[in-house]
């Protein structure tokens, strides 16, 4: 783990980059399981629309009522634990001089000695949810991938927070790596995916060394599938859609499968109509190894 080094800084964002709420659930679950003090937090009135990102109306136990504001907040452990110490950085997407409110967050991270950063995405993906959730983990950083075994990302287009944060991180000369979930697009109705969560925890851990404990997130991930199951019990179009996903995916997986093999049973995908039913527009990928943004 050196070149991530053992103070990290996990970031998630609501928004375009959260499909299924899977990587800022992941965030939020960390803070959950731990000690944390908040040591930074940005103006909202510099960064966020309103009319987009409403505030909220909360009430307490007591019966009072408060709003509480849209928010990028930088969190610090307060405990050691084994391998490295998480920092977490959550929040919402900003709607405008995003490059303003990156250049507050990296100037936080470095007052507080930030080694490495790990940004958490998910997307909707053509992918099945009887399958282990795929993860795009990827770095423009050389010695990261030589490390951990990266991929270079390849993706061109729209760029959301999380892009533009770790652009600005390795210019600081923090450097980043990015793991994105595919969260299969048809589940939309079935948010929050906590098996996109516990898939992006497992790859954070194997990633930082950092223990996180699982909690109920196991038995949440299980009863999701089995809701989705249900679902689609009744729904003969739906099940064969499915079926077709879980035929692509198997063939990505095999060991033997070369690289023709792949192919052909891709364009077999696309010819039966890849999009499958209910399927609507923003981001989507196949799973494959250079679909993360």
């Amino acid at each position: 783990m050196d070149e991530l080094g053992q103070r990290v800084l996990v970031v998630a964002f609501d928004g375009w980059n959260d499909a299924g709420e899977a990587a800022s659930a992941a965030v939020a679950h960390i803070r959950e399981s731990g000690a944390y003090r908040e040591v930074y937090a940005v103006d909202p009135e510099l960064y966020f629309d309103y009319q987009y990102t409403r505030p909220q109306v909360k009430m307490d136990a007591e019966g009072t009522r408060s709003l509480v504001w849209p928010d990028a907040t930088l969190w610090r452990p307060l405990h050691p634990g084994e391998g490295a110490r998480l920092w977490l950085l959550s929040g919402f997407e900003p709607a405008r001089a995003w490059q303003a409110f990156v250049a507050e967050l990296i100037d936080a991270a470095l007052r507080e000695d930030i080694t490495g950063i790990v940004a958490l995405g998910s997307m909707m993906s053509d992918v099945p949810h009887t399958r282990p959730i795929s993860i795009f983990a990827g770095s423009e950083n050389e010695a990261l991938r030589a490390e951990f075994g990266l991929e270079k990302p390849t993706y061109e287009g729209p760029a959301g927070i999380l892009t533009v944060l770790s652009t600005a991180a390795e210019a600081a000369g923090i450097p980043c790596a990015a793991l994105w979930a595919s969260v299969p697009h048809y589940v939309a109705g079935h948010t929050p995916s906590p098996k996109a969560t516990l898939a992006l925890l497992d790859r954070l851990t194997e990633l930082t060394g950092a223990v996180v404990p699982r909690g109920e997130l196991p038995a949440e991930s299980l009863a999701w599938e089995a809701s989705i199951d249900a679902a689609a019990s009744d729904d003969e179009e739906m099940t064969e859609y499915i079926h077709q996903l879980e035929q692509t995916r198997d063939t990505w997986d095999s060991p033997e499968a070369s690289g023709d093999a792949i192919a052909q049973e891709f364009e077999r995908y696309l010819r039966r109509g890849g999009d499958g039913p209910n399927s609507g527009p923003g981001p989507k990928g196949h799973g494959g190894p250079n679909s993360g943004r």
